[in-house]
This record gives structure tokens, sequence and C-alpha cells, in this order.
């Protein structure tokens, strides 16, 4: 079908560094339409750019979710506070610093979901999301701004619940990143600043005012940030708890409403 060889795909992504170059390959040749489609692909590709860039799309939680260059890919992971969050059963949900809009898009029986990122790419992105989902969310809006400030002041206190994967990389460990990530994906998008918590903490500090009552907050974080984050969630008034996935090495923080 190919004039490019698959095994020619293969052998090249294996060459830049690919560790998993067959199923690379596989997702590049479905991907295409001719083979002058493949070959540009294939080059960006070697060249360095994420493949879900490449290919305009990532797999998440059983779906594709349009991702694009300038935006932040949704990891495997995040799939964990995507399960942490439906078994909140919320039906208003707030997805925070949204991205591609990956996790609220993913969370099962919501009815009215809101999403907000201060990146107005990542805005445009997300809000293609919702819109190709049809009918799977009833009512779904997509908002640009700051944290909080983004979203419709008439919200506060109607959330069930508050997912966030904001970005909790500390400043001085950006250069240790993947290059593909740390060259390709919005530096708004990695860094958390100098501890990798202070946006965690912003959040925090927001959130009462926004959830309903009996509403929860959960946060995407690492193994290294988890206890800072808890702190921070804790100090914000809630009462907080780590959960784990061992399997995708995830770790999200879960604030719930303080017992009575």
């Amino acid at each position: 079908m190919w004039e490019l060889e698959y095994d020619e795909v293969v052998s090249s992504l294996r060459s830049a560094g690919c560790v998993f170059a067959e199923e690379e390959a596989d997702i590049l040749v479905e991907s295409a339409s001719t083979t002058a489609e493949l070959t540009e692909m294939l080059a960006r590709r070697v060249a360095g750019e994420p493949l879900e860039h490449v290919v305009g799309w990532v797999a998440f939680c059983g779906r594709r979710i349009a991702v694009e260059p300038g935006v932040f890919v949704p990891r495997r992971r995040t799939e964990f506070l995507v399960e942490c969050a439906a078994a909140l059963r919320p039906s208003v949900l707030l997805d925070l610093c949204c991205g591609s809009g990956a996790i609220g898009l993913s969370v099962d029986g919501v009815t009215e979901l809101h999403a907000a990122d201060v990146d107005a790419v990542a805005v445009e992105c997300a809000s293609r999301n919702l819109a190709d989902v049809g009918g799977t969310v009833p009512v779904g809006y997509v908002h640009c701004g700051d944290l909080y400030d983004a979203v419709p002041p008439d919200m506060r206190g109607r959330f069930d619940a508050i997912v966030v994967n904001a970005p909790y990389v500390p400043t001085g460990d950006i250069g240790l990143m993947p290059r593909e990530a740390r060259i390709h994906e919005p530096n708004i998008a990695l860094d958390g600043g100098t501890d990798g918590a202070g946006i965690h903490r912003r959040v925090a500090v927001g959130a009462p005012q926004w959830l309903a009552p009996g509403g929860h907050l959960l946060i995407e974080t690492s193994a290294a940030l988890a206890h800072s984050t808890l702190r921070a969630v804790v100090d914000a008034g809630f009462t907080g708890r780590i959960d784990e996935s061992e399997a995708l090495d995830a770790v999200v923080v879960i604030g719930s409403p303080p017992s009575r």
C-alpha cells in the first residue's frame, strides 16, 4: 500500500530513540492517508515532536481526544484522576487547568461540565473536543482565564466536584523533563513554581466557595509532592487524603467536606 515500507518506519523511529517504535508505526500508518503524508509525519516524529501532536489525537480513557501543537498532552496516569472523580458521581463538574478537556469529558455521569484554562490555545482545543462529544455531555462550557477568574460567578457553590491537573513540576526540574515535553508543550502547562505546589495552594484556597455542600476537590500530584499538596488542601479547610495507583504510577489528593 505504501511506497514507504512499514519496516522503514519502525527502523526510523527506533533510530530516533522511540522506545515503542512498532506501536508508534502502527499509529502513524493508520493516521496517514498518503505516502507523502506518512513521510511528513514520520519526519516530524523523528525530529522529536510528540506523536500525539503529529497525528492530532491521544487515546485517553477509551476515546480519542484531539490535541495539537502547543497543547499539553494528557498522560495515561491522569486516567486515575478520572477514576477517582467518577467514583464520587458528580453531576456538575469543573475541570480546572483543563488543557484539551480530556479529564472532564471522561468522567461518566456528568450532566453539566465547565472547563477552564488560562491558555487560549488549550481553550480552543477543549472547545472542539466538547463539541465533538455531542450528547454525551448535555451541557458543556469552556472558559478562558486564570483559575477561578475564568468561571462564571453564578456557578459559585454549584460544583459537586472540581478536578485539577494543574502544572506541578518544580521550576528547577523543567530542564530534566523529556525533550519532547519541555520543547513542544507550553511551559505554562508544566511549571508548578518553586516547589511545584504553588498552583495547588491557589486552587485549594479558592475551592470552598465554588463547591456545593458536600462537594470534593481532586488534584493530581506526584509522589514527591503528595504531602505538600495534601497540606494545601487541609489548610483550605478540607479533610484530605492521598489516593495512589501503582499500576498507573499516579497520585491524587482528594479534599472532602470537613467532618462535623
